[in-house]
């Protein structure tokens, strides 16, 4: 499997956030599925934490998503924040969206259990347009992304707590996404240990979308 120790490893230069099967896939991806570790400084995401807390304490964590992708999971979708969580948000949009692209409102809030994990799917392109951004919270976890023609090819993120993923274009229509659950969750040799998790996503209009249109069912991640 992708997270085994024994594949032959390769790893783009500088910091390693990013392992894959091979150079071409890395280079194919260079762009479309980005880490950016230490985005959120401790006090920011402490803020991000505590705004969000009060409002996922009143949900219960859920077993059954509406597509199956999510075990173990509660989230919310919220328009409102305070200005110090909208300031960081307004930066997350600056990292990781165009200048033409409009993104979709509420922003996705997804809280998932220590036990809890995403399974591998591919966002729909009537849900969510051509980027994904999600800030991560509290624990590390591995997000994996498998072609979906060619098994053999894939990509894997350490995601820590503070850091930013994006996923844009191929990374989004071409491959599968999943955050490893806590028995697999290894990145090379390395065990990363999950526990509860919280990611706040941002996401781009699909195309043909009016921002006043009803709501869809947001990405999984």
């Amino acid at each position: 499997m992708a997270g085994s120790g024994r594949l032959a490893l390769w790893t783009l230069p500088g910091p390693q956030w990013i392992r894959g099967s091979g150079p071409a896939v890395l280079n194919r991806l260079r762009d479309a599925a980005v880490v950016r570790p230490g985005f959120l400084s401790a006090a920011e995401e402490e803020t991000l934490s505590q705004e969000l807390e009060p409002e996922l304490r009143r949900r219960r964590y859920e077993y059954d998503h509406w597509d199956a992708a999510i075990h173990g999971f509660r989230e919310t979708e919220k328009s409102r924040w305070t200005e110090a969580s909208w300031a960081i948000l307004q930066r997350v949009q600056g990292a990781a969206f165009g200048p033409g692209q409009t993104l979709l409102s509420p922003i996705h809030v997804l809280d998932l259990e220590p036990q809890g994990y995403i399974k591998p799917h591919v966002d729909s392109i009537k849900f969510c347009g051509a980027t994904i951004a999600g800030l991560s919270l509290l624990s590390s976890s591995v997000m994996r992304l498998v072609h979906t023609q060619e098994p053999g090819d894939w990509l894997e993120l350490l995601l820590q707590p503070g850091s930013l993923y994006i996923l844009r274009d191929s990374a989004r229509y071409d491959f599968s996404h999943e955050i490893l659950r806590d028995g697999e969750s290894f990145f090379g040799e390395r065990r990363i240990p999950r526990r509860r998790r919280i990611s706040v996503i941002c996401r781009s209009l699909p195309e043909g979308m009016e921002p006043g249109e009803p709501k869809q069912p947001p990405p999984a991640c």
